[in-house]
């Protein structure tokens, strides 16, 4: 056996090792720091409106500004990751993060703190602690694919289970400016440490998974571009859907007269018990794969935004919280599983970049439709209803797909 076919076969050798584990904790550490400035926005929401004395609707925009920031960040990411490995767009990111959280602190406009949170802690800084790391991830790992993408992508959710409530306690003993001006530094010094645990690249593919997932999406019998953007709608259309209870619900609980503590709970609650379904999803498609486990997260979901409708109660709104977080936890995930099983392990990073994209458009625009809908109704309850339309659109495609695989099987088997 020549020197190139041992390297080959040695680095093969790594996949699902002990170094694969580690590679998805170094991961999981980076993505629960990093998603930091993704969740403090929807917390001090109440204090910017105030602030700066907006509407509501108005006051929602720095948070669509930071996803739509954070969805173009996903593709430039994932491509930077394919072509020069996850440390490039990993160390872009920790420094981009923790300044756009220093430069937020000063702006001395809404449209100036939109920007910061946009530009540098969106798109630059906390895109590259999601998709590329997921896809990175996915290629450390067969057996285990489903889990270990479960787990780092979970690193999302456990920063809103961990930073709320500290940043509400934060804004409520200095103020959200000074709570800011600190996550942002003490974020440099934690994260680019942490980076240094990625410096290897990751094991070749192995023939026999591109061939798998060439039969995969010859089976479902689209071309790959179609197959691309019916991904993508799917995840814009259930993000839409999430985004309302997931932005909306601090400032939900305020106008109940619960305030604002509350409606951190209820989001860390949900949150901390999304990071749970997440992680049970992730072990479940590693068993009857990602588009199936899709359509349970995604009706799952649609069931627990019905379940709002009915619910004022601060009991009730604590127990249909944490029903919508083991509901929608696995739902995003489930995508990159989608990709790594019908796309070549090449086109990992831009591909799921691309899909992750579309769910954090989805996430921008149906937090930012709820609040105009609140302005024009003065009620939740139609942007609840919204929420369920655009779930369905995500049932129906993630069904068709599922339809599609089962009707051809013997094309994929060959």
């Amino acid at each position: 056996m020549d020197g190139a076919l041992q390297t080959h076969y040695g680095r093969r050798a790594e996949v699902d090792s002990s170094a694969s584990w580690l590679r998805m904790l170094a991961g999981l550490a980076l993505s629960t720091i990093g998603s930091f400035g993704i969740w403090a926005v929807v917390v001090i929401l109440p204090a910017v409106q105030a602030e700066f004395g907006v509407a509501r609707g108005q006051a929602s925009f720095p948070y669509t500004a930071t996803m739509l920031g954070f969805a173009f960040g996903a593709v430039l990411h994932g491509r930077l990751a394919d072509r020069f490995g996850i440390v490039v767009p990993a160390v872009i990111g920790s420094l981009a993060m923790g300044l756009g959280c220093v430069l937020a602190s000063f702006s001395g406009s809404l449209l100036q703190f939109a920007l910061a949170q946009g530009v540098l802690v969106g798109m630059l800084g906390s895109a590259a602690m999601f998709g590329p790391l997921v896809a990175d991830v996915s290629q450390w790992f067969e057996r285990r694919r489903g889990l270990a993408v479960s787990v780092v992508a979970s690193g999302n959710y456990l920063a809103g289970t961990i930073w709320p409530p500290l940043l509400q306690a934060a804004v409520a003993a200095v103020g959200w400016r000074e709570a800011y001006l600190w996550s942002g530094l003490i974020a440099i010094v934690l994260m680019l440490p942490i980076t240094l645990a990625l410096r290897r690249p990751p094991p070749p593919p192995s023939g026999t998974a591109t061939r798998d997932a060439a039969a995969a999406a010859q089976g479902i019998g689209v071309p790959p571009g179609v197959l691309q953007a019916l991904l993508v709608l799917a995840g814009l259309s259930c993000c839409v859907a999430m985004s309302m209870p997931q932005v909306h619900i601090v400032a939900y609980c305020g106008d109940l007269g619960f305030g604002p503590a509350r409606g951190a709970e209820m989001l860390a609650l949900m949150l901390g018990f999304g990071v749970v379904s997440r992680i049970a999803s992730g072990w479940i498609a590693d068993r009857i794969g990602g588009v199936k486990t899709l359509i349970a997260g995604s009706t799952l979901q649609c069931i627990a935004l019905i379940f709002y409708l009915p619910a004022d109660g601060l009991a009730s709104l604590y127990v249909v919280s944490i029903l919508f977080g083991l509901a929608q936890g696995g739902i995003v995930p489930s995508y990159a599983i989608i990709v790594r099983e019908v796309f070549p392990a090449g086109d990992a990073g831009a591909r799921v970049g691309l899909v992750l994209m579309s769910t954090i458009v989805g996430m921008a625009a149906g937090g930012w439709l709820s609040g105009w809908i609140f302005d024009l109704t003065g009620s939740y309850q139609a942007a609840f209803l919204h929420g369920i339309a655009w779930n369905l659109v995500n049932m129906a495609v993630a069904l068709w797909l599922l339809l599609r695989m089962r009707a051809t099987p013997r094309v994929a088997l060959a």
